[in-house]
């Protein structure tokens, strides 16, 4: 090993100034001293190669030594003094770093590799910091000059300032105790609950029997062909969610503006048509139904946004806002595919798509709250004789399946049938499936729906089979005022406990007019 004693060469280090004349952040003895310590412990490439890159230094020489190390590390070749100059030999740059005598020189100034990480992570921060002047700068530049259109400036501005924040977004190794404490406290917390739900609850018991409600840091896909019922879905379950369990809800609508999507789920939740919403056309009684039912929507904890073309970074920025200031708990976007990642080259849509789709799952990660996707299917189901979706009908992109932590889809076999009943003579009128086929931490199946069109309105199916019972008891009554009451046993199938609508059509009664089903 070389005399520690001898003092060595200065190395004269290139001094870079931004365009206001100023030195940029930089750390060189740092770098230097972290070059040193990589050629003389065999393992300390494993603990900086996911922190520095050939460009986080700021000397152009030590940016080329680094890249040889980086060469010998993925080739998983001893790294050393020797090995390092065979490679820069090799890269036809040993003499622009000096020759061998600055890479002697490196091994020199230090003795071991015990502070690597530290130094390196504050040549990782010199390094950030240069990104954002040179970002700054560059942007600065862009915006004085008039012939630059100012929206296609700030869209691109988003998408590099969004890359440059990636690079920040890796956590570190955690010993595995805490995070045993921190499931057994969700485990506590759940089984407190009456619910007995680990996540957020969407209203529809079969679906959180399924789920235990939807799980933070989740990305969840839901997709369906045109006219299935994908935002009335959404819609009825933060209707749920924000009306019923207060719980705080944001929606994105790249689709339809904020006064179709309030006018829909006044539909929901007044029992009055989308139609004749929209005309005002309301007879009196609807007037009053109006007025008495709209009130449990003011003061719920829903959140909209209706920017059309809303980029990734966009979301990000608009996200984390929702949750500092609102304590939003979900996060819905209808849909995926009207997003984009404007800022960014890719070579095909189906890239822009994964990058999206990768980007929410980062998102949801990083607010630790479950995030939905709506989601357009390809044309394949059309062309199949069985109309229900699978995985591989993802439009646009399979990365959106790999991403995401569950995947479903919503089917109503009435729109393809045009029939009241199914092959074995069950009653389909109003049925939606919605088919779970990727759940990445529970099981996968069909939780059946009822989907009211006039309406667009998603309801249990047990609570809607037990709407129609109460009102057919409720004629039976009114027809007979001296009979017995008969809902009990209705209700519970007879006294032999059996459900009286099992295996058969359900009975074709609706509520009279002006009469209308309970809230």
């Amino acid at each position: 090993m070389a005399d520690n004693n001898r003092p060595a060469k200065p190395r004269h280090t290139p001094q870079y100034t931004d365009v206001n004349g100023k030195l940029q952040p930089q750390a060189t003895e740092l770098e230097e001293m972290v070059l040193g310590a990589l050629m003389l412990e065999k393992d300390a490439y494993t603990t900086v190669c996911d922190l520095l890159v050939p460009d986080s230094f700021y000397d152009p020489r030590n940016q080329l030594i680094y890249e040889a190390i980086a060469q010998l590390g993925a080739n998983q070749r001893p790294i050393d003094m020797l090995t390092v100059v065979e490679q820069l030999r090799a890269n036809g740059t040993l003499e622009r770093v000096g020759g061998a005598v600055t890479v002697t020189e490196l091994t020199a100034r230090v003795t071991s590799a015990a502070h690597i990480e530290f130094h390196a992570r504050i040549i990782a921060q010199k390094y950030l910091a240069r990104r954002l002047i040179a970002f700054a700068s560059n942007i600065e530049g862009q915006a004085f000059d008039e012939a630059n259109d100012i929206d296609d400036l700030l869209q691109a501005a988003e998408g590099e300032l969004f890359e440059i924040s990636q690079t920040q977004l890796k956590r570190e190794v955690v010993q595995v105790d805490p995070i045993i404490s921190q499931a057994m406290q969700q485990i506590q917390a759940a089984a407190n609950r009456e619910s007995g739900l680990s996540g957020l609850p969407t209203g529809y018991t079969g679906l959180d029997a399924m789920t235990s409600g939807w799980q933070n840091s989740d990305l969840i896909i839901i997709a369906a062909r045109p006219a299935m019922g994908k935002t009335a879905f959404v819609l009825s379950m933060a209707k749920n969610m924000a009306v019923d369990f207060n719980i705080p809800v944001g929606i994105f609508s790249l689709e339809m503006s904020n006064i179709q999507l309030v006018n829909r789920m006044i539909s929901n939740v007044c029992e009055i048509k989308g139609e004749t919403i929209r005309s005002g056309r309301l007879s009196d009684h609807e007037w009053d139904q109006l007025n008495q039912r709209v009130r449990y929507l003011y003061g719920a904890p829903m959140y909209i946004d209706e920017t059309p073309g809303l980029s990734i970074t966009e979301l990000r920025t608009k996200a984390r806002r929702l949750v500092r200031e609102h304590d939003v708990k979900i996060i819905i976007i209808d849909y995926l595919q009207l997003m984009n990642a404007t800022g960014m080259k890719f070579g095909s849509r189906e890239q822009e798509v994964s990058t999206i789709s990768r980007s929410l799952k980062a998102l949801a990660k990083e607010l630790n709250i479950p995030i939905i996707a709506l989601s357009q299917l390809n044309r394949s189901t059309t062309t199949r004789d069985d109309k229900r979706p699978i995985l591989s009908d993802l439009r646009e992109s399979g990365a959106i399946e790999q991403d995401a932590d569950f995947v479903a889809f919503i089917h109503r076999p009435e729109y393809y049938t045009h029939s009241a009943v199914d092959e074995e003579n069950n009653d389909i009128r109003g049925l939606a499936e919605f088919i779970i086929a990727k759940h990445r931490s529970g099981q996968v199946g069909t939780v059946k729906m009822r989907f009211t069109s006039q309406f667009v309105r998603f309801e249990n199916w047990d609570e809607s089979r037990r709407m129609i019972q109460t009102t057919v008891q409720s004629r039976m009554n009114t027809e007979d005022d001296a009979a017995e009451p008969a809902a009990p046993a209705l209700l519970s199938g007879g006294a032999a406990g059996a459900d009286p609508f099992a295996g058969s059509p359900m009975p074709d009664i609706m509520p009279a007019p002006g009469e209308s089903t309970p809230f």
